[in-house]
């Protein structure tokens, strides 16, 4: 399968990356698209395929292609790859926001899968949703599937609304848990400790948290009973962010991205 990339931003350069350390492709199969003449040069430096500036010299050789560029973009994008486009060619969205019906209409393409990956993904820890038209058949599903993969993990969802829904927990999600370690590190800080010792405590504790976690099958309510003992610190702890409404303002902001996402995409 001959894919193309279109887009050499971090997200075009993380799925080049993956698919040739998978060994999905090699380097004579995959293809770039780059329209900014210095980061194309910076790409064909990198050994990560061919790299092309003109869709006119790429786009009719690829079975695969993928839509790595910024929704705001898309219009541009659409109207140059139009008059190039044939009807067996599938064509993998990462945009967010650009519905499946709005790329059909506009590449007059009908294989199209809707995908939402998060930043950890460029570590190869990241987490994707994807959907697709009814025209991109099974086989076509698991190959992009296996791709999705190199990056992390990724789940097939029958409804697109569903994509907006993923924005809103793993595709904004990354943000959140940030947000959480600012404010330990800043309490760590407030408690004494330097910045560096503060940010190894926090990160530590996170991954160590994840880990138990996802390796055994204990709720998250479980594990925190599990951490609190009767009148001790963890129970403090808790009893403080119940009373402030963490919990709840953690669900409303979800809630409030979700909103968002939705309203992007015109739903």
């Amino acid at each position: 399968m001959k894919i193309l990339i279109i887009g050499g931003g971090n997200m075009g350069k993380t799925y080049a990356r993956s698919l040739l350390r998978a060994h999905l492709t090699t380097e004579s199969d995959l293809m770039l698209l780059e329209r900014d003449p210095e980061k194309a040069k910076a790409l064909s430096q990198s050994g990560v395929g061919t790299v092309y500036l003109d869709a006119a010299h790429c786009l009719d050789a690829a079975d695969l292609i993928i839509l790595a560029v910024k929704p705001q973009d898309s219009g541009d994008l659409f109207a140059r790859l139009r008059p190039l486009v044939h009807h067996q060619q599938v064509y993998l969205s990462i945009m967010a926001g650009v519905k499946i019906a709005t790329i059909q209409a506009a590449l007059g393409a009908t294989k199209i899968i809707r995908a939402m990956p998060n930043l950890p993904a460029q570590i190869g820890m990241g987490m994707t949703a994807y959907t697709a038209s009814p025209e991109v058949t099974r086989i076509e599903l698991v190959l992009v599937q296996n791709l999705l993969n190199t990056t992390g993990k990724a789940i097939y969802v029958a409804e697109e609304s569903a994509i907006d829904a993923t924005t809103a927990i793993s595709g904004s999600g990354p943000a959140y848990v940030f947000y959480f370690m600012d404010a330990m590190i800043d309490a760590a800080r407030k408690m004494g400790f330097d910045r560096p010792q503060a940010e190894l405590l926090v990160s530590q504790t996170f991954l160590g948290a994840v880990e138990l976690y996802a390796k055994n099958d204990l709720s998250c309510a479980e594990w925190i009973e599990r951490v609190s003992s009767k009148g001790g610190t963890t129970e403090a702890a808790i009893k403080t962010f119940r009373n402030t409404s963490v919990y709840e303002d953690i669900v409303s902001g979800a809630e409030a991205a979700l909103r968002r996402a939705e309203e992007l995409g015109g739903g």
